[in-house]
């Protein structure tokens, strides 16, 4: 992709690329506590990290690209049919990608250290990204972090829980 393709379609970029990163990151961190939490098995959080990949990285571009089409400006779409799809596109490669970094180190550290590396992956990601939208935003960045960390704190809670009580009846 060339430098002015880039430019013209930057908002299907971001769009695409920010959606991605926060869903891929604080659904993965919900679904590797909790999984790690009702089995504690390598082998589950694995295959449930590359399966949630694939299937989290369709339904977010189905969602993104339904939501997009449906934007309206003065009655008309907001968006061309080839910008529609290529948020689609971002959304999914980005949903895609950053869930599957979360295999690394489930695969090189012992579980239980697994699952705070990964934690602090997913929360420098989020921290990362915060950064970089309160700039373009011209935004002091603590807000903006702290809302999306807390919220991935608290997908982390309700998941261990989900898992604990899952382990504890059914056995």
């Amino acid at each position: 992709m060339n430098y002015q393709i880039g430019r013209r379609y930057s908002h299907q970029l971001i769009t695409g690329i920010s959606f991605g990163l926060t869903s891929g990151v604080i659904t993965s961190l919900g679904m590797i506590v909790g999984l790690y939490s009702a089995t504690l098995s390598r082998l589950a959080v694995v295959s449930g990290i590359m399966i949630m990949a694939i299937a989290d990285g369709l339904a977010d571009a189905a969602g993104l690209h339904i939501s997009e089409e449906s934007e309206l400006e003065k009655g008309k779409g907001k968006h061309t049919s080839k910008e529609v799809w290529l948020t689609t596109l971002f959304t999914f490669l980005s949903v895609i990608g950053f869930i599957s970094t979360f295999a690394v180190p489930i695969l090189i550290f012992p579980l239980k250290t697994a699952i705070f590396v990964a934690v602090g992956w997913g929360v420098l990601l989020l921290v990362l990204l915060n950064l970089y939208i309160a700039r373009i935003k011209k935004q002091a960045p603590l807000r903006l972090i702290a809302e999306h960390i807390l919220l991935a704190l608290f997908v982390i809670v309700v998941s261990n829980g989900a898992g604990n009580l899952i382990a504890r009846y059914i056995k």
